[in-house]
């Protein structure tokens, strides 16, 4: 009998367990984990495909005049032999790639991380493994967490290098939306925020479509809010003075007024300076974090009361 026993215990523990839950997942969802690493490889070779084509795409803006005159050539002469327009677009495709990185992440946590899951009892099944509901949950969310961050953290870096200088000209503002999004962490925090947002919406459908879609529902207004707030979270600079004012290049203009009392010509300003840019950042970056977290904790809150 012992020897019996001992012969089958082995066979009883679920394979689940042997490999653990994160391995599971990793194992579960490895069609996505490969599309997301080949997405990843290819941006990081763009990336550093870009930055060397940068030097001589600043040597390449040139001035130029459509249409030409006599002391200078044609806009399209200059865009055809230099590398700066190629350079530039390629930085805007993969800045807004970033920038909406949320979404993808979002539909795929909802649909198919959580809420497929759950439709199909491929969940239940898990817990019968001895994998409790709580461990279930934080396995399915520590390891594309993880991914995320470091992959998306990643980007932002060669992004960041493959802009050099950050020349407006070349490579836009940085308060433009996919600018400021996909050169800082906010890019990392909106990820996360998608991951917990479509988890939560994959726990109260508990089916894939549904999840996916309230999930998308929610992100877009999130993301909107924020860009259209954007200018709040921090302290404008004002600048008041006779007459017109010039406000230094690349700063972004909050409102401009110019009311004349008396006939005299008055100017007021308020805009953020580029010192700005870290401040406005770290706020955003907290804002998202509260809302991952919050949504996270709501999640671990439901699974507790409506799947024991």
């Amino acid at each position: 009998m012992t020897a019996l026993t001992a012969a089958t215990a082995p066979a009883a523990r679920p394979a689940l367990h042997r490999g653990g839950p994160l391995r599971a997942v990793l194992r579960t969802h490895r069609a996505a984990l490969v599309l997301s690493l080949l997405a990843l490889a290819a941006a990081a070779v763009a990336l550093i495909w870009l930055h060397s084509l940068g030097d001589e795409a600043r040597e390449g803006m040139s001035a130029c005049a459509t249409p030409p005159t006599d002391r200078l050539p044609s806009c399209a002469a200059v865009e055809a032999i230099s590398a700066d327009e190629t350079y530039a677009n390629g930085i805007a495709v993969l800045a807004s790639v970033l920038s909406w990185v949320m979404f993808p992440v979002t539909a795929w946590a909802g649909g198919a991380l959580i809420g497929r899951e759950l439709e199909s009892g491929t969940a239940r099944l898990a817990w019968t493994q001895s994998v409790g509901p709580p461990r279930w949950l934080a396995a399915k969310l520590a390891a594309p967490a993880a991914l995320l961050t470091a992959g998306t953290g990643g980007l932002v870096l060669l992004n960041t290098w493959a802009r050099g200088d950050g020349d407006p000209d070349l490579v836009g503002d940085w308060y433009n939306p996919d600018a400021f999004v996909s050169t800082g962490p906010v890019a990392v925090a909106y990820a996360l925020a998608g991951l917990a947002l479509g988890a939560l919406a994959g726990l109260v459908w508990r089916r894939a479509l549904p999840a996916a879609g309230t999930a998308l529902a929610v992100s877009l207004l999130l993301h909107q809010l924020l860009e259209r707030h954007r200018e709040d979270l921090w302290p404008t600079v004002s600048r008041i003075a006779p007459g017109s004012i010039e406000l230094p290049r690349s700063v972004f203009q909050v409102t401009w007024d110019t009311p004349t009392p008396h006939g005299v010509t008055i100017s007021h300003a308020t805009f953020h300076p580029r010192s700005h840019f870290w401040p406005l950042q770290y706020v955003e970056t907290g804002l998202l974090l509260a809302v991952a977290g919050t949504a996270t904790a709501t999640a671990f809150l439901l699974l507790a009361r409506r799947l024991p």
